[in-house]
């Protein structure tokens, strides 16, 4: 395969050249999926090229009737290509000048028509990618709302979106990464919205990705434009859902479709952006203000109520004399913060276990974990009860954050704090949420402050992230986001 700085090589002119090239290059006749078509169009040789699998054979049986029938009429035409790209019964056609892209065209699932003599082909998309057909992300479920989701087909992703999207300046530019894999990928905006400086800083941060593929397909993405290394927040936004890309794009957003991913990067997140869920948008404002408090409420739990718990066993004297029952009532020969750190484990272990775990064994697992495994430990005196209860409950606000990416974050974070206030009690409680909140303000998505609105302080933005303004109210984009246009409901 050749690297992305070498120059293309023209599309030879010999019918029998293309196909020495396509045996020795891209394993024609070893491998049974690639196939060649020989034909004869107006008295002229004709091979086109295709994958098995990948093409849809009723567009392909379609094209070639087409062809015998211009066959029948007998003509005679001086200029073959020309003719055949304004009769070839299809609405994607296109000329092919290199070799480079011949190959990358019929490796894609397209089929690609060759004449004798010429040096051009003709590409037709008649790819027909084996796949599922949308339904509702698992992780994205609403009680009312759309039940449609994007799936590992690119084309159908971006059809998806401009269905919701009618703009005649919505675009999705298209681009190949991957020196062997030659993924497709899209990158997603609306022009005079997205701030132009943005889709060119992601536009060239896709352009200098040098890998042979991408297996992994939009993670494999994200590493390379953000360059996290080992911080674990998550500096982009995934959705599976169409409905909250379009609002994003809406918003002034880029969003970064790759093909065989179901999922859709939206770029630049904030830490407030993956606390958002389509479910608050779909309630009236007061009940998604309400629903919307209650998932703050679940992070915050997750984040801070075993080191706070665990800070006020250490430390009884903090507790005002109503509060005084927090903590143990019973000794265990095992230490509280062994506890802690065994039980917010074996959450993980569940997590873990529910994703391998069968469908029609989850049920039972989930049964045995928490009618035997729980009680059984209490009852033997590994766990003490308050720790089983507050686990619990910071692992349900684990599981009420939105974002996946930040709820594990979130998980590494407390674990920090255990530890910091396990070795040092008060202080080290005060210090440990005070860097944590430091390092929180320090993170930046594509040179967006990652805590903004409330770092630095936008007043406005902030009333709109602890209340949901009814739409008719929110008039003006995010200004974080530099739009070019700041109207929402402008016509222009």
């Amino acid at each position: 395969m050749i690297s992305k700085n070498e120059e293309k090589t023209l599309l030879p002119k010999s019918l029998e050249e293309i196909e020495t090239y396509m045996k020795e290059h891209a394993g024609l006749g070893k491998s049974f999926d690639l196939g060649v078509r020989k034909l004869k169009v107006l008295r002229k040789g004709v091979h086109f090229y295709y994958v098995n699998g990948l093409c849809d054979t009723a567009f392909i049986i379609e094209i070639i009737e087409t062809l015998d029938e211009l066959n029948d009429s007998k003509k005679m035409v001086s200029g073959i290509v020309q003719y055949l790209e304004q009769n070839i019964v299809h609405q994607s056609v296109s000329r092919v000048y290199s070799i480079e892209d011949f190959v990358t065209a019929v490796l894609s699932g397209l089929i690609v028509f060759v004449m004798e003599g010429e040096g051009v082909g003709l590409s037709v998309d008649t790819r027909g990618y084996p796949g599922r057909q949308p339904q509702e992300p698992d992780t994205e479920k609403v009680v009312r709302g759309s039940r449609d989701g994007f799936v590992e087909n690119i084309v159908l992703n971006t059809a998806l979106t401009r269905r919701r999207i009618r703009d005649e300046r919505l675009r999705f530019e298209l681009m190949h990464i991957g020196l062997r894999s030659k993924t497709d990928v899209a990158i997603g905006y609306i022009e005079n919205v997205a701030n132009p400086g943005l889709v060119d800083k992601v536009r060239k941060e896709l352009k200098a990705i040098e890998v042979d593929g991408l297996p992994m397909a939009d993670k494999t993405v994200e590493e390379f434009i953000v360059k996290q290394g080992f911080n674990p927040y998550p500096l982009v936004r995934y959705t599976e859902r169409a409905d909250v890309a379009s609002v994003h794009l809406l918003e002034g957003h880029v969003l970064i479709y790759v093909d065989t991913s179901p999922s859709v990067i939206i770029a630049p997140a904030t830490y407030f952006h993956h606390v958002q869920h389509a479910e608050e948008y779909r309630q009236s404002p007061a009940v998604g203000t309400f629903v919307r408090w209650t998932r703050f409420l679940g992070i915050l739990s997750s984040i801070l109520l075993l080191p706070l718990w665990y800070l006020f066993v250490l430390e009884p004297g903090l507790l005002p004399e109503k509060l005084a029952y927090i903590g143990p009532n019973e000794k265990s020969s095992i230490p509280v913060f062994i506890q802690l750190l065994l039980a917010d484990l074996g959450i993980e272990f569940l997590r873990i276990a529910a994703i391998h775990t069968p469908t029609p064994l989850s049920t039972a697992m989930g049964l045995i974990a928490a009618v035997l495994i729980g009680q059984i430990a209490v009852d033997v005196g590994l766990f003490l009860p308050e720790v089983i209860l507050y686990v619990a409950v910071s692992g349900i606000g684990t599981f009420a954050t939105p974002s996946y990416e930040l709820s594990v974050a979130n998980k590494i974070a407390r674990f920090m704090l255990l530890i910091i206030v396990a070795l040092f009690h008060t202080p080290g409680f005060i210090i440990g949420i005070t860097v944590y909140l430091l390092l929180l303000i320090r993170i930046k998505s594509f040179g967006i402050p990652y805590m903004w609105p409330f770092i630095p302080f936008d007043p406005k933005a902030c009333i709109q992230i602890l209340i949901r303004r009814a739409v008719p109210g929110a008039i003006l984009r995010p200004k974080i986001m530099h739009a070019d246009n700041r109207s929402r409901q402008s016509s222009k």
